[in-house]
């Protein structure tokens, strides 16, 4: 049974990294985070694109959202009916009606496919693009793009909303490139201020006292980390000291009707967030969406059956939509990569319990804005939802498309500590339907 909507059925509970209120008793914390501007190669470019990934933790059921089964027989179909979409012939479940008048800024893959069926393999899979090594943690996509792009402004080039699971870190690479999160509900995370007491000179003087310590420190034993140390902790103090950095995550900014548009869920919060963190100047923001273990009664858990305000799919519906619609408005859309998937899908047939279990060989993405040509599905899955028949996805092209569409070549080659060569994504291919 389960009560606790940020457990998975694995007993893991997603921890936080990095907090908002940590970063105001110094910056201290912050630090790894910031690091990745110091360490990113010196003269790349600013310019670009960013990328917001929704991540629905938990594996979401394909054949109740977006792979629906309409003529399947009932213990397949499951309990919801479906609806058409702005893509003539193409039909979701009835609970995203809002994301089916949006589609036609979607590429909707239905024929993503592992074989890795557990939360943290899976997970680690679709987000690193590699299948799980003991000896050999690798770097999540967000990670990635801190270090290969750099950071805009005050802003942490890397955040999480609201907070980080462990496949979403750094893996071999320095903890520079690990990310900032919030550690809450976006709507309730204190703003960017110092605690009461703690002035901006009083902070000026305890960063000058580190960076005495860090001269001495250099002198002794110079290493990766004291070399960039001293930027890290300028780029903390400037996060605290910049109006814009607090700006971007005041969503008290916002007018009430943008908040009802999005939605007043912890998702709907987020994605406005993440939606004020890319104008602001970040490279790639997670916003992590648990409860999608639905191992039982799909049928009240899914859809608003519950109270109000609970269901799954109204809270995504309400948020995707909303999420696109803005960015588009704003004129951001094409060049934000907008990124909705999970670790994997949920099996075929409903189980005693009215839920469906883990089933990895089939499952869906979507990818929106940043040159992504919508309107298309890529992939089919056969009648019952089972397996792939058509163009079949890797976690692996799955990772080299969403780098390549964010300007990164996926064959790019990093460096072990021990010297070995590693190449960002090893065996994944571009989905040119993207393009």
């Amino acid at each position: 049974m389960h009560t606790k909507p940020t457990l998975r059925c694995d007993g893991v509970n997603r921890r936080e990294f990095l907090t908002v209120g940590a970063l105001s008793a110094l910056g201290l914390t912050l630090g790894d985070a910031l690091r990745a501007s110091a360490a990113s190669s010196v003269g790349r470019g600013l310019g670009g694109k960013s990328c917001i990934l929704i991540w629905l933790d938990g594996g979401p059921s394909h054949l109740d959202t977006f792979d629906p089964k309409p003529d399947a027989p009932s213990e397949v179909r499951g309990p919801f009916s479906t609806i058409s979409t702005r893509i003539p012939g193409i039909a979701l479940s009835e609970h995203l009606p809002r994301t089916a008048q949006v589609l036609d800024k979607v590429a909707l893959i239905r024929s993503l496919t592992h074989e890795l069926g557990n939360h943290d393999t899976g997970s680690h899979f679709l987000l690193t693009g590699h299948r799980p090594n003991p000896a050999l943690a690798y770097p999540s996509l967000g990670s990635i793009v801190a270090k290969e792009r750099g950071n805009r402004a005050a802003l942490p080039p890397y955040v999480v909303l609201p907070e980080a699971t462990s496949a979403l870190g750094p893996g071999y690479l320095s903890g520079a490139f690990g990310p900032f999160a919030v550690g809450r509900d976006p709507a309730q995370a204190r703003d960017l201020a110092l605690p009461e007491g703690l002035t901006l000179e009083r902070l000026g003087e305890r960063r000058a006292i580190l960076e005495q310590l860090d001269r001495f420190s250099q002198t002794v034993e110079a290493n990766a980390a004291t070399q960039s140390r001293d930027a890290a902790y300028e780029q903390a103090y400037r996060l605290l000291a910049a109006p814009e950095a607090k700006a971007a995550f005041d969503l008290a900014r916002e007018p009430a009707s943008l908040h009802e548009r999005y939605g007043r869920s912890k998702l709907g919060t987020a994605c406005l967030t993440a939606r004020r963190l890319v104008e602001a100047g970040a490279r790639f923001i997670t916003v992590v969406d648990s409860g999608w273990d639905t191992h039982q009664n799909i049928a009240k858990t899914l859809p608003d059956a519950l109270f109000p305000g609970s269901g799954k799919l109204p809270a995504l519906d309400r948020a995707y939509a909303a999420l696109l619609t803005d960015l588009s408005e704003r004129g951001l859309l094409e060049n934000t990569l907008v990124v909705l998937m999970g670790e994997f899908g949920r099996t075929p047939k409903l189980n005693a319990l009215g839920g469906r279990d883990h089933w990895p060989r089939a499952g869906f993405a979507c990818l929106a804005g940043g040159g992504v040509r919508g309107g298309q599905v890529i992939g089919k899955t056969d009648a019952s939802g089972e397996s792939p028949t058509e163009r079949p996805v890797r976690p692996e092209d799955l990772s080299a498309s969403i780098l390549t569409l964010l300007g990164i070549d996926p064959a790019t080659e990093y460096h072990h500590p021990d010297g070995r060569p590693l190449r960002l994504i090893n065996d994944g291919i571009m989905l040119k339907e993207l393009v």
